[in-house]
């Protein structure tokens, strides 16, 4: 009788051991707590959580998560609020998914909308996920930093963290100011957006240009390294290139210095030369050039090549234009058309003796040109032969350079050169003519 009396004490023993614990489970879990069951419809972040995780409205714990039930689309969260709690929660609510900490466990956060509903929540309503800009901004923030944060060692971001919490202690203010001086740079920066993208745009073309010739560039750093040690192998001689310079320089002051007065004289007395030179410059490449393309035809005329150096030139006399009158050739330059160049390449026959706009203004008296365009035998009434004798100079009705009076000169001057008077050369009148003519002449 002792023994089974035992045995049923132990066995209580044993059911209040079982009870107590169960009653404590049922406790944990709320389970005799009157709770507002509501569901939560959230994407693949809402398996994240872990039951039992808060649910919170503005920083308050109104209840918990019951259950997690994943879904097609995510997940499907039960959470069970409190009574008390739940009449002041519009129908309307959102919910959001933060962590408590940088590395702590997420909650659900149930965000109140600017017009929140009359309605309360109740038992049954779905909620869902918070979709608005902000909310998925912030969710994508943490989606990204979280592997960062989980690659960062706790003890190294402490130390960090406290460095940096004893830089920022007492200056608060100047913190705040900075961030408000970088937010109206920010502000200004915003209208000059597309201009920086542009900017950037063109950066990574230049960078891709700059990868290009990327090889051509450290060649050229090798080559500079060549120079480099050229210039310091040849460092003494540039010293000594460099004191010689300086030294040039000093007499080079030293010779302004003194002749200052001198220069300045030069270049006052210069300087209607400079402007007469500047004057005619714009015929300086004609005139020049047709003197080089003139070179090759003087080297011919001086027999530049052959056996036969010398002048080789066709001499020809033409209608004496009159003698130098005293008084009035007096040589001096008048002439002020500026500068010109006329062009060699067709010459005209016969070649002119003045330049197409006229003669030079030299002081001369301007006689008719030597030869024109009735050159050869010259009418009787041109004014090259007024005299009425074709060919020569003299007045009319005059036997000077006529055929007679060649005959009669070649007479006389035969004996005298040993030769008979039909070899004595036609020339032979111009050069004896002058001495004889309006002398007497006795014959022996």
């Amino acid at each position: 009788m002792a023994t089974v009396r035992r045995r049923l004490l132990g066995l209580l023993l044993v059911a209040v051991l079982v009870g107590g614990v169960a009653l404590s489970i049922a406790l944990y879990q709320k389970a005799f707590t009157p709770v507002v069951s509501v569901k939560l419809q959230s994407g693949n972040i809402g398996n994240q959580l872990l039951k039992q995780s808060d649910v919170k409205v503005r920083g308050l714990i109104v209840g918990s998560v019951k259950d997690i039930a994943a879904t097609p689309d995510g997940a499907e969260l039960t959470l069970a609020l409190n009574p008390e709690s739940a009449k002041l929660i519009p129908q309307n609510v959102s919910a959001r998914f933060l962590p408590k900490t940088l590395f702590g466990e997420r909650f659900v956060s149930l965000e109140i909308p600017d017009a929140p509903s009359t309605t309360t929540i109740a038992e049954g309503d779905v909620i869902t996920q918070d979709r608005t800009s902000g909310a998925v901004e912030l969710e994508q923030a943490f989606a990204h930093l979280m592997p960062v944060l989980q690659a960062v060692q706790p003890q190294k971001l402490s130390s960090t963290l406290s460095a940096i919490s004893t830089a920022l202690n007492g200056r608060g203010g100047q913190l705040g100011d900075t961030l408000s001086q970088l937010g109206s740079y920010v502000g200004d920066l915003n209208p000059h957006e597309p201009q920086l993208q542009q900017n950037l745009k063109e950066l990574a073309k230049f960078s891709d240009n700059l990868n290009a010739v990327a090889p051509d560039l450290v060649q050229t750093l090798d080559n500079l390294s060549t120079t480099t040690r050229t210039v310091v192998d040849q460092k003494m001689n540039l010293q000594n290139l460099y004191g010689s310079v300086t030294q040039a320089s000093v007499d080079l002051q030293t010779f302004l210095r003194n002749n200052a007065d001198n220069l300045i004289r030069l270049a006052d007395t210069a300087r209607p030369t400079a402007e007469l030179l500047a004057k005619y410059a714009p015929e300086y490449p004609c005139v020049i050039g047709q003197m080089a393309d003139n070179l090759p035809k003087i080297d011919k005329a001086l027999g530049k090549g052959t056996n036969r150096p010398g002048l080789h030139a066709t001499i020809e006399i033409t209608v004496n234009r009159g003698p130098y009158l005293p008084g009035k050739d007096e040589p001096r330059f008048e002439d002020k058309r500026g500068p010109r160049c006329y062009d060699l390449k067709q010459f005209p026959d016969p070649f002119p003796q003045y330049p197409p706009d006229g003669p030079i203004k030299d002081g001369s008296t301007v006689k008719p040109p030597a030869r024109s365009a009735n050159d050869g035998l010259s009418p009787s009434n041109g004014y090259a032969n007024v005299g009425g004798y074709n060919g020569g100079g003299a007045p009319g009705g005059s036997p000077s350079y006529s055929a007679s009076e060649s005959d009669f000169l070649a007479q006389l001057v035969a004996p005298q050169v040993g030769m008979s008077a039909s070899d004595v050369p036609g020339w032979g009148s111009l050069l004896v003519g002058p001495l004889y003519r309006g002398a007497e002449v006795h014959v022996q």
